[in-house]
């Protein structure tokens, strides 16, 4: 079932929808957000709400659903 999200740049306001699986990683999600912003996916992390989404994990075990607005914001503990 695919999801349809959105990506929010923090830095710019800019957002991206993204069509993506349940069992796609949060990493995928960072890379192809910074990808399209020509960001350095390593120095950033995704925020739903006030929860860092951890990369090891499934958009699905992340809780992430269809209509989720997420933000590429910058990794707080530096990235790298």
């Amino acid at each position: 079932m695919t999801l349809r999200i959105r990506v929010k740049n923090a830095e710019t306001g800019a957002t991206v929808d993204m069509d993506v699986e349940p069992e796609n990683s949060v990493s995928e999600v960072i890379e192809s957000s910074a990808a399209f912003w020509d960001k350095e996916a390593g120095a950033y992390v995704l925020r739903r709400g006030k929860t860092i989404l951890r990369g090891s994990e499934t958009l699905a075990q992340s809780g992430v659903v269809d209509q989720d607005i997420l933000e590429l914001i910058p990794d707080p503990e530096g990235g790298f």
